[in-house]
């Protein structure tokens, strides 16, 4: 019997093999193969059904189209010619003129085989064999994950590998080569009796990442390559050890690790290298060198939680030198900290290790324990509200001073906004301190220490006012705001024998005009009367652009010595200082803060930050000049620029460059750098070629360049 269909039509076939018995015995029934095309034709007899045009078969998760195809029942075999394409269920699709499949399409032989596979990357190969419905064996392969040139088709692509056997195992999620060439441009440039990647369903898979080549004048010629441990779905660590000419072997690792209350890091290094002295003379002896770091949060419930930072090194250089970190102090701290409505308490430790020339460890202090404790009480029935700031802080030395401090202090605060718009902030505190000091140097006599039981009341009312204006014009909305902030509090507060240890950085600018203690800790307090004023200014878009403005200075009823020379606040007239931030589109991001003299309108501090262009060519610009802003002689004044840029040449090419320069003293080139990328589909590519003129014992200046290639989708 023959019937023929004009259009689609789709009809179910029932399969009636052994294996099909076999399965319905253990209580298991097949899904039926679903079979459309414009033309069918059905030999009842053999059992063999014949189809062509727009020809679409069904097979469970498997989906096959052809031009022409043939379908013997009894055999389970289906023979399909002209276009063939099969979609697998991982979502692969392989391309054919001929194919035959049995087992319901999971095996079988394929000629002239093609596989766009779930990334973009691309197998083609002579012929294939299907087997287990999981093993693909293809013959004289090649593999890409590079487009055809639009122009030039029939042009080796920028990269690809050349097999005599490869072997796709879906289950293994893996694709082995053996006899591989990687050629480039159709050149081959490297062969390799064995070679395996993951296949493009993986996610995760152990094995090697992509290597750093390299050059320095320091350390010689760098070759870094990583290999990558998946140990099981929440942890996994890379080991990457860092092969030098010069300074033998650095082993360095990562692991890391995440639960379902926290998440765990841990990195560290270690190195056996040549000894050398304070002038990086070698001393003929060797020794290790390397460094940890770990960091860890965990939650212990909704209200707290507990974490760590360890950091520590074998030498101050150490770091610098093998270019892991460019930092000058490494902290470790131990802290568990609870959150509750607007409570917040802490309990911490702390340990430093400094890592200047200049820095003396018995003069590094310890600190064990400090405990924090800030409460925010409910606003009241006018808007009122309480709060609580308790401190404890112990802090020891091995070779200097010590000291241990209780702090308390309570704050009310009643805010007022009047009918016509106007903002005040009335707020009144009161703080004591209670200190136990040991070794703290009397001023008065040097042969001297002070030591024991210290006190201070430190009592504070302050009234903040602020008047926004705001006007519309058509989609730009303009904002004036004039801002005082009213101070009372006694003078002084700052006895000579309370030694000074959280709060010695000091830096009078816009972002703490206004407060009422500008000492970023609690050793220092900023006592008198005095007023604080200035005005905003902002204007915003409706697009997303902006522009806003801060001015103001401080007045102070009367001059002391809280402040130091040159921090703008030692007189009883401050500085101005100010910021101006300007961002019209996308395409600009202008910030300046500046601090003018009070008398001559002088700069005294200046630094500005610029971002330019479109993404195509974006430029980065910046400098800083400032004055010593210490409450102490430790630093000199500073004035530095830096200048980086990108440049989009193409498509696929760019090139960066930056500089950063010491304008203070000489006037010395800090660093600079120069580098090119290539990314495209298939290929990322970075060169970078930079320059380092610190100079700090085995830290010399040195130029270092390095290579990395990294061909997409190999894993």
């Amino acid at each position: 019997m023959v019937t023929r269909f004009l259009t689609l039509t789709v009809i179910a076939l029932s399969i009636c093999s052994a294996s099909v018995h076999a399965q319905n015995l253990t209580g298991a029934a097949e899904e039926p193969i679903l079979l459309s095309a414009d033309s069918l034709t059905y030999d009842r007899e053999p059992g063999i059904v014949t189809a062509s045009g727009n020809i679409e078969l069904v097979s469970g998760d498997r989906i096959l189209r052809a031009d022409a195809l043939s379908y013997d029942q009894q055999n389970d075999l289906v023979a399909a010619r002209g276009n063939v394409a099969i979609l697998e269920p991982s979502g692969e699709v392989l391309f054919a003129e001929y194919a035959e499949l049995t087992d319901r399409l999971r095996n079988g032989f394929v000629s002239e085989i093609r596989m766009l596979m779930t990334d973009g990357s691309r197998l083609a190969a002579n012929s294939a064999k299907r087997s287990d419905g999981n093993r693909t064996d293809m013959s004289k392969a090649v593999f890409s994950a590079c487009q055809s040139c639009p122009k030039h088709p029939n042009r080796p692509p920028l990269w690809q590998i050349k097999a005599f056997k490869v072997t796709h195992v879906q289950s293994a999620q893996r694709i082995d080569y053996r006899d591989a060439f990687l050629e480039v441009y159709g050149i081959p440039v490297a062969y390799t009796p064995f070679f395996s990647h993951p296949d493009p369903t993986v996610k995760r898979k152990s094995g090697f990442l992509v290597p750093t080549y390299g050059s320095s004048s320091d350390l010689g010629a760098k070759l870094q390559v990583p290999y990558y441990f998946n140990l099981a779905p929440n942890r996994d660590a890379t080991f990457s050890p860092l092969f030098t000419s010069k300074e033998g072997i650095v082993l360095a690792g990562e692991y890391r690790e995440r639960a379902n209350n926290g998440q765990l890091q841990l990195q560290g290094s270690v190195t056996r290298a040549d000894e050398r002295n304070e002038n990086n003379a070698k001393t003929g002896s060797r020794e290790n060198r390397g460094h940890i770091k770990a960091t860890g949060a965990f939650d212990i419930d909704s209200t707290w939680r507990w974490g760590f930072v360890a950091e520590r090194s074998t030498d101050d250089t150490y770091l610098r030198r093998y270019d892991f970190s460019g930092e000058d102090t490494l902290t470790s701290n131990v802290y568990l900290e609870g959150f509750r409505g607007r409570t917040y308490a802490s309990a911490n430790a702390y340990s430093f290790q400094g890592l200047r020339r200049e820095d003396n460890p018995g003069e590094t202090p310890l600190i064990l324990p400090e405990l924090n404790y800030n409460f925010v009480g409910e606003p009241g029935s006018w808007g009122q509200r309480w709060g609580i700031d308790a401190n404890v802080l112990v802090l020891n030395r091995s070779g200097s001073t010590d000291s241990r401090r209780t702090s308390l202090g309570v704050n009310w605060q009643l805010p007022y906004t009047s009918a016509n718009g106007q903002l005040y902030n009335l707020l009144a505190s009161i703080r004591g301190d209670l200190y136990h000091v040991n070794e703290v140097a009397d001023p008065s006599n040097a042969d001297n220490s002070i030591n024991g039981f210290k006190g201070r009341l430190l009592p504070r009312i302050s009234l903040d006012w602020r008047y926004p204006h705001v006007r519309r014009d058509g989609p730009i909305s303009q904002v004036i705001e004039p801002v005082v902030a009213v101070i009372a509090a006694p003078f002084g507060g700052n006895p000579e024998d309370i030694p000074n240890e959280d709060s010695q950085s000091f830096e009078f600018d816009d972002t703490n005009l206004f407060s009422a203690n500008r000492f970023s800790g609690l050793d220092r307090w900023e006592g008198g009367h005095r007023v604080n004023y200035g005005v905003r200014f902002g204007a915003y878009g409706a697009g997303g652009g902006y522009s806003n403005a801060l001015i103001g200075q401080s007045l102070r009823w009367r001059g002391d010595n809280t402040f130091a020379d040159k921090t703008g606040l030692e007189d009883r007239r401050s500085d101005y200082v100010g910021r101006v931030n300007i961002s019209p589109g996308e395409y600009l991001t202008y910030a300046h803060r500046f601090r003018l003299d009070r008398d001559r309108f002088s700069l005294r501090r200046n630094e500005f930050d610029l971002a330019l262009g479109p993404r195509a060519i974006r430029i980065n610009a910046g400098y800083v000049a400032l004055s010593r802003e210490l409450t102490t002689d430790e630093l000199n004044s500073r004035e530095e620029v830096r200048i980086s840029g990108r440049l989009q040449v193409t498509d696929f090419w760019s090139a960066s460059a930056s500089t950063r320069r010491d304008l203070a003293g000489e006037g010395d080139t800090i660093s600079w750098s120069v580098g090119a990328a290539y990314i495209d589909e298939c290929i990322e590519l970075g060169v970078q070629l930079e320059r380092n003129f610190t100079e700090d014992r085995d830290v010399q200046p040195s130029t270092n360049f390095s290579l990395r290639i990294k061909l997409k989708h190999l894993g």
